[in-house]
């Protein structure tokens, strides 16, 4: 497992709904080198099946999803 310290980004999407967390990922992610790391903090529920989705779509690997404290945080390696 990756350690979220080494995250190349980082994006707070506390607060909002889908599906804009996914939105501001994918924008967030333009930012990172092939094999970064971006780390998203969420506290939408769906976020969870939205993000697995994401990755799949877009081939960014989802290395890291868990619950701390009600805020959820996603690992995202981008592909390339």
């Amino acid at each position: 497992m990756a350690d979220a310290a080494a995250a190349t980004a980082r994006l707070d999407a506390t607060g909002l709904i889908c599906p804009l967390p996914v939105l501001r990922a994918r924008k967030a992610m333009r930012d990172v080198p092939p094999g970064g790391l971006l780390e998203v903090r969420a506290t939408d529920p769906a976020a969870v099946k939205d993000f697995a989705a994401f990755c799949e779509a877009t081939g960014h690997t989802l290395v890291d999803s868990r619950q701390d404290a009600g805020v959820y945080v996603f690992l995202m390696r981008k592909a390339g």
